[in-house]
């Protein structure tokens, strides 16, 4: 599928900025990878050649070749001798979203909707991380559970869960791999009645970037999330890695009067 003279349109020279401390080769790979993002390069679509994006962009044809080779590092394109850079991101596929309205329906509901790879299952010690979000004591055995989430074949997140070595004993990795955690702590009689959770921005280690297929260093959402049982003992640490364009949360406020001062909530 080539490209129309409309998508490459939104191609320009000025894009691009040598003035800039980011690299024209770094900025080059973010402009395009925006537009494969976008779907305005959509799947399949052959990208326009070295020389043309040279000519485009008015850069060297060695960084355009190393802007493309950034694109293929992130699993957004292939690259083939004789054929070209061939768009293989399916901007199609829907955004997974979370909310912070109703936590755990969200989280019952993408359990139901999305399909789940279990990658590994075994019993490990606590790191001091994991222990003070279980309040275990360092070093104890517990479950380690890793998982990668996806929507339509396409990854979104990579998951790896702690949960205490009493609770785990209830179900086994045969069903890890195929009923959601939600339902398992329940069935274990755990039932999850609040969570916390903490969210932030981080760049992909090896075996998150192999999970989720982007290159590694790139940046993705980490969400640590620790589930609570009505007594408010943790059952579960969760930590997440989450694609940024393939997921997204959700958050409704609303304001409340009082005599204090306004609260927003």
């Amino acid at each position: 599928m080539e490209l129309s003279d409309t998508h490459l349109s939104g191609l320009s020279a000025g894009q691009v900025d040598p003035r800039l401390p980011t690299p024209l080769y770094h900025q080059l790979f973010l402009v395009l990878r925006e537009k494969i993002h976008a779907g305005e390069f959509p799947l399949g679509a052959v990208l326009p050649g070295e020389q043309e994006l040279t000519g485009i962009f008015q850069v060297s044809r060695i960084t355009v070749k190393r802007a493309l080779n950034e694109l293929a590092a992130a699993g957004l394109v292939s690259r083939h001798r004789g054929r070209g850079t061939v768009v293989t991101y399916n901007a199609t596929v829907p955004v997974v979203k979370g909310s912070f309205d109703n936590l755990m329906e969200a989280l019952r509901t993408m359990g139901l909707r999305t399909e789940v790879e279990l990658i590994s299952v075994g019993r490990v010690q606590a790191s001091a991380d994991v222990a003070e979000l279980l309040g275990l004591p360092s070093g104890v055995p517990v479950q380690r559970a890793e998982r990668v989430r996806k929507l339509e074949g396409e990854p979104f997140s990579h998951i790896i869960t702690h949960v205490p070595i009493d609770v785990a004993a209830r179900f086994d990795a045969t069903a890890l791999a195929n009923t959601p955690m939600l339902d398992l702590l329940e069935k274990a009689g755990h039932v999850a009645e609040s969570a916390e959770q903490w969210i932030t921005a981080c760049a992909a280690e090896p075996a998150t970037a192999h999970a989720l297929r982007v290159a590694t260093g790139a940046p993705v959402l980490k969400i640590v999330r620790v589930m609570r049982d009505r007594s408010g003992a943790p059952i579960e640490a969760v930590q997440g890695f989450y694609r940024p364009e393939r997921f997204q949360y959700h958050m409704r406020m609303t304001r409340q009067r009082r005599a204090g001062g306004d609260e927003w909530r």
